[in-house]
């Protein structure tokens, strides 16, 4: 149940030299099975539960990490791709072979609370059950009502696929002594006990220690999911244009505001299931994000304003002893200003200005690079903006010089470091 299928959140390579003393640890923790239940033909629960289930889930994005493109939802097999390995999501469908459907809602409560299967066997922290921890019971009980009551579907996910020693789930017990503080959060405003709790936006926009564990000190500073860099969520942001409440709910609702860059990503997922969660929720969780990022300061607003008069001005002119800008102009206005120029004036085809375009302003060039390579296109099923991908069209020398260009010319920022490797990784990328 994650939005932004969160990829760091095992630990590195520093553990495999104490493996012995973790095992010993593990043996701390012993969890035994829960029984199985009888597998009502049709459960019952309160249609009022499983309505505000319905809303949790969504706004915890669910379907995201345990949904399969063009699958049956709930039934797993998303695949989860990590520096350590392969993690698939799994049937939480109440399929009682395959999925959930022996559960009690003891053993659900259980998972969700402490990260441990019905069975006893401890679930890898890419199900972010250090947030689900903090949801109150109610909600695990709404939650519990919403997937026992969906379409029970038989399908197993591919098994895991991790090298030695993050294959070792006994050495889960010990990244959970250090990391995992369970139970209910305090009362606190719908916004923080959302994001906290369920949304659990930290978990892809937060930088990880060498455990892989969420550094608190570094809170929503930005972080990484699948490939791609997840911006930072305070004073931090790289937006150009500053975040408010009020575009951050309309954005976290489509996808698409004026003055910023549309959904990409990991974040379409994410954006999908909340367009289904109340409107109320939603706004709750964008004002607890603009109050993260704060008032914008001076420096803020004159970043701002040269942003929107880049905007508004044509490109520089061809004039550079630089054969790689030189190319890089040349992609642009094969491939890109069609749409991108056709912003400063009436037309059916315009698409943003990229001086206001995120990508062109974040530490590295992996997203601008993953956008140009593979394009953006609506959730299946739906309609809406999209953007045609030039991987196909570009060479990797004609991408890295397009990168390379739009960084200089468009954000009028530093060159990025390493951007041909960058487009080299990015081929075949998951």
């Amino acid at each position: 149940m994650t939005a932004s299928r969160p990829y760091a959140l095992l630990w590195r390579g520093a553990l495999a030299a104490s493996i012995a003393g973790l095992l010993g640890c593990a043996a701390w923790a012993p969890h035994p099975p829960i029984d199985k239940v009888a597998v009502a033909a049709a459960p019952s629960f309160d249609t009022a539960q499983v309505r505000r289930g319905a809303n949790l889930a969504a706004l915890g994005d669910c379907a995201g990490c345990h949904t399969v493109r063009g699958g049956a939802s709930f039934a797993g097999g998303v695949a989860l791709h990590t520096p350590f390995g392969t993690v698939h999501g799994t049937n939480i469908t109440p399929d009682p072979e395959t999925g959930i459907g022996a559960w009690s809602r003891e053993a659900f409560h259980r998972a969700l609370r402490q990260g441990v299967s019905r069975d006893g066997h401890l679930l890898y922290p890419a199900f972010p059950y250090d947030h689900f921890t903090h949801l109150a019971d109610e909600d695990i009980a709404a939650l519990y009502a919403y997937l026992m009551t969906r379409e029970p579907v038989r399908a197993t996910a591919p098994a895991n696929r991790l090298a030695f020693p993050f294959n070792v789930r006994p050495l889960i017990a010990a990244w959970n002594l250090l990391y995992l503080q369970e139970g209910p959060l305090p009362p606190a405003d719908r916004g923080t006990y959302l994001v906290e709790a369920l949304a659990h936006c930290s978990a892809c926009h937060t930088p990880r220690n060498r455990l892989g564990a969420e550094r608190r000190d570094a809170y929503l500073d930005g972080g990484d999911a699948e490939g791609w860099h997840a911006t930072a969520l305070n004073a931090k942001s790289p937006s150009p244009v500053p975040w408010d409440a009020d575009a951050l709910t309309d954005y976290l609702r489509s996808g698409l505001v004026p003055g910023h860059a549309m959904t990409a990503g990991p974040m379409q997922g994410a954006v999908h299931s909340l367009a289904q969660a109340r409107p109320d929720d939603v706004r709750a969780i964008a004002a607890y994000i603009a109050a993260q990022m704060g008032t914008p300061d001076p420096d803020r607003r004159a970043r701002e304003a040269v942003a929107r008069q880049k905007s508004a001005q044509a490109p520089p002119a061809a004039g550079t002893d630089d054969a790689a800008l030189a190319l890089g102009r040349t992609v642009y206005q094969g491939s890109c200003a069609g749409c991108h120029e056709a912003g400063r004036g009436l037309s059916s085809n315009t698409a943003l200005q990229l001086p206001l375009a995120v990508a062109l302003y974040l530490p590295d060039a992996r997203n601008l690079v993953h956008i140009i390579r593979e394009g953006i296109e609506p959730v299946e099923g739906e309609s809406g903006r999209w953007m045609p991908a030039f991987g196909g069209n570009l060479s990797d020398d004609e991408l890295t010089a397009l990168v390379t260009w739009l960084r200089r010319e468009m954000a009028g920022a530093p060159a990025w470091n390493d951007v041909a490797r960058v487009v080299k990784d990015s081929e075949g990328a998951p």
